[in-house]
């Protein structure tokens, strides 16, 4: 990981220093996000072994399998810019893997934009049915019947969180592709790469 932040320094000279602050900002938010939502699997197995302990020896709970459920949206839902910063996300790789980095570059500033259209579209609804859901007090339709306004907000931060994540690699590709083909040779980072 720290080689990955010390490329991404790097790559970030290349850009005014307000918008390399900027990815800087976003990138640790949804670094120290991520971190959190990687734990929220263990919650959801834990409340998992709960719910089988209960329905084998006790009663079975009724929030259970419900709150499992929301636990794991907020799990992939929180981790998804963390997702985008590391990089690690499942891509259609037919065309894209021959391709050479600084193309890869300049197709990924183009199809971003789709993304962000996307995203945009989902966090207009994600607020509209959160609004709804804040006003008229929703509740789900299942026995249990939790407020939905809690998993609501969370899938609005993420979706958001998500959009920013999608700028700031934006914006990261924009500073690769005005880095000179050839960067200079830092001698102390030869240094420390030998020893």
């Amino acid at each position: 990981m720290d080689s990955t932040r010390e490329e991404a320094d790097d790559t970030l000279a290349y850009l005014p220093s307000p918008l390399a602050a900027y990815v800087r900002f976003v990138e640790s938010i949804n670094y120290y996000v991520g971190r959190f939502a990687m734990y929220l699997i263990f919650l959801m197995l834990g409340i998992l072994v709960y719910s089988s302990i209960t329905k084998t020896f006790f009663f079975p709970s009724l929030w259970t399998l419900e709150m499992a459920q929301f636990v794991m949206v907020a799990y992939y839902m929180l981790g998804g810019p963390y997702s985008m910063q590391l990089n690690s996300h499942v891509r259609m790789d037919l065309l894209y893997g021959s391709w050479s980095p600084r193309t890869k570059t300049l197709v990924d500033c183009v199809t971003v934009f789709f993304l962000l259209f996307y995203l945009g579209v989902l966090l207009y609804g994600g607020i509209s049915s959160t609004s709804y859901a804040l006003e008229y007090s929703e509740r789900s339709y299942s026995a249990w019947r939790p407020y939905m306004s809690p998993i609501k907000i969370t899938m609005c931060v993420s979706i958001f969180l998500m959009i920013l994540q999608a700028t700031a690699v934006m914006l990261k590709d924009i500073a690769k592709l005005r880095a000179p083909l050839d960067p200079p040779v830092d001698p102390q980072k030869e240094t420390r790469n030998e020893l």
